[in-house]
């Protein structure tokens, strides 16, 4: 039924300065595009200015700003996310709290870095966190444990290992989001 390129928005889950997320995005994004199964957008927490407070503005969801087209408009989502005391970062969950009706019926998957986890505490808590959302989680991830040993001294990620993992993850979000996608179609999705 889909006819077109599903639309993939990827996520960087840290703002924090002189963060690693950038080359694993900048990796991933290259991989993301050279399949060329999506049409692929970035979104960066560390460049949008939402409140800390949800009392703060309009109702969450309701935001009305760029991010939430953005993320309406996509098919299916990567979080690339770093692990920060066993979870994942305060910016990424800011971002998912404020648009909340944007991941509803929609795939999620997961790109983790960290220590010796690889950053798989975060997926582990963030898949609680989109099923509440209503959004469909993908089993298939990439993670890179101890990842400053993949950072080369130009701060590029040296991955040739992690291809495989990505385009099986890729593969699985593509089917997700086109199966979603019609069937959002024929029949719109209510939480």
């Amino acid at each position: 039924m889909s006819e077109q390129r599903p639309r993939l928005a990827v996520i960087i889950g840290s703002a924090r300065e002189g963060r690693t997320g950038t080359a694993i995005a900048t990796w991933f994004i290259e991989e993301a595009r050279s399949y060329g199964l999506f049409d692929v957008d970035v979104v960066d927490p560390a460049g949008i200015d939402l409140p800390l407070s949800l009392s703060q503005g309009p109702e969450p969801g309701l935001a009305g700003d760029d991010v939430g087209r953005r993320l309406e408009q996509a098919d299916a989502f990567v979080v690339i996310t770093p692990e920060y005391n066993h979870s994942f970062t305060a910016p990424l969950k800011n971002l998912i709290d404020w648009h909340r009706t944007q991941w509803q019926a929609k795939p999620v998957g997961f790109v983790s870095y960290g220590g010796l986890s690889g950053g798989l505490r975060a997926v582990e808590h963030l898949r609680q966190v989109f099923a509440e959302l209503h959004a469909t989680t993908i089993r298939d991830t990439v993670s890179f444990h101890t990842v400053w040993e993949h950072i080369d001294q130009d701060r590029k990620l040296r991955a040739s290992d992690a291809t495989v993992p990505a385009k099986v993850m890729l593969e699985k979000l593509t089917w997700w989001a086109v199966a979603l996608k019609d069937a959002r179609a024929l029949r719109p999705y209510s939480a």
